[in-house]
């Protein structure tokens, strides 16, 4: 199931810096026991030793709870582990580029900002794409004012792949932006910053899930 975005429900990023000291594999275990499906390691300030190190123990923790590992931006990192995939930036290598080294297996997700960079990223052979910001938050500031559920309806009618809506998710917007046409959410702090990760991660999946069913 987790070689498939539209059957995550929830993608998980990570930032060590949001939870609240706790270490970081452990937060992410108690989201996994919750039936997280995918995660992306998201570590940007970490030099290239230390990312490595940490994505080689979350690593073993994603493969025991059967779950993908995908790394943000560092193709090379991604490589280096035989990780799940390579999630992708607008300062990334192209698509097109990253699967030509990593072969039809690995995934490919791409980070996108307006329904041009959807079309773009679907050009490029990625797998899937996660949208926004679509509700106001601090990590997505710099990408501008949010996209509003209305980006997500446009990207649906123009793209057929996976599409998971990012940027402010709480549990009580998950209907909206499941109605609007996305797969599924991704979050960071909604999770990372919880008092208790799995129980939010449980929560949000279990939203998911009832927003499909009247779907």
């Amino acid at each position: 199931m987790f070689r498939n975005p539209k059957e995550w429900g929830l993608y998980l990023v990570t930032d060590r810096h949001q939870t609240g000291g706790r270490d970081l594999l452990d937060v992410v275990s108690q989201a996994l026991t919750a039936g997280v499906l995918a995660v992306q390691l998201r570590e940007k300030d970490l030099p290239t030793r230390d990312l490595y190190h940490l994505a080689e123990k979350l690593l073993a923790v994603t493969r025991a709870a059967g779950a993908a590992l995908l790394i943000n931006d560092r193709l090379d990192v991604a490589m280096a582990l035989s990780a799940d995939g390579v999630h992708l930036t607008r300062r990334s290598l192209p698509p097109r580029v990253c699967r030509e080294l990593l072969g039809p297996e690995r995934l490919i997700g791409v980070s996108c900002h307006s329904l041009a960079e959807v079309r773009e990223s679907v050009d490029g052979g990625a797998d899937f794409v996660v949208l926004g910001p679509i509700f106001q938050t601090p990590s997505k500031a710099a990408y501008g004012p949010p996209l509003t559920t209305a980006a997500l309806r446009e990207a649906r009618a123009a793209a057929g792949l996976p599409i998971l809506a990012i940027g402010g998710i709480q549990e009580a917007h998950v209907g909206e932006v499941m109605a609007a046409g996305a797969d599924g959410i991704a979050v960071i702090s909604a999770v990372m910053a919880a008092r208790d990760p799995g129980q939010a991660a449980a929560a949000l999946l279990a939203a998911v899930q009832r927003s499909r069913l009247v779907k």
